[in-house]
């Protein structure tokens, strides 16, 4: 897929991982929402979540109890930077992310064209340890 050919928002429709062993998870449950969005100069974002999000009872954002917020966190991934697309792969390259790991750092996905509307972006994950696995997200235009 061409850099032309994936800009725009890409809404969402399943993430799955699955282990070398065999296990298959799905990080945000088998609901989950989000999108992905390529702008035409360079800039992309991503905002992932938990279809069954639960609301804060304990508090507000900021003086909810330890335990709401780590759900939160937990049920929510996000991050943003600038991309470039080179053969059948795209590289996210992070500026900001709820995963404070990733910040400068390089994601790269692997697109697979399921088809005119439908792409998959692709990932080999924590290679070489008995958690190694193969991150499958599913998109469609939207």
């Amino acid at each position: 897929m061409s850099e032309h050919g994936i800009i725009g928002r890409w809404q969402i429709v399943a993430w799955e991982q699955v282990y070398d062993d065999g296990r298959r998870t799905y990080p945000m449950g088998q609901q989950v929402e989000g999108f992905i969005q390529y702008d035409p100069d360079g800039r992309m974002m991503c905002m992932l979540c938990r279809g069954d999000r639960q609301n804060f009872t304990t508090g507000g954002q900021w003086n909810a109890s330890q335990e709401e917020k780590a759900a939160a966190y937990s049920s929510m991934l996000a991050y943003a930077g600038t991309y470039t697309v080179g053969g059948d792969a795209v590289s996210h390259h992070v500026e900001l992310s709820a995963f404070p790991n990733w910040k400068g750092g390089t994601q790269k996905r692997r697109i697979e064209t399921i088809d005119a509307g439908q792409v998959a972006l692709v990932a080999r994950l924590e290679e070489g340890t008995s958690e190694a696995r193969t991150a499958r997200l599913i998109w469609k235009r939207g």
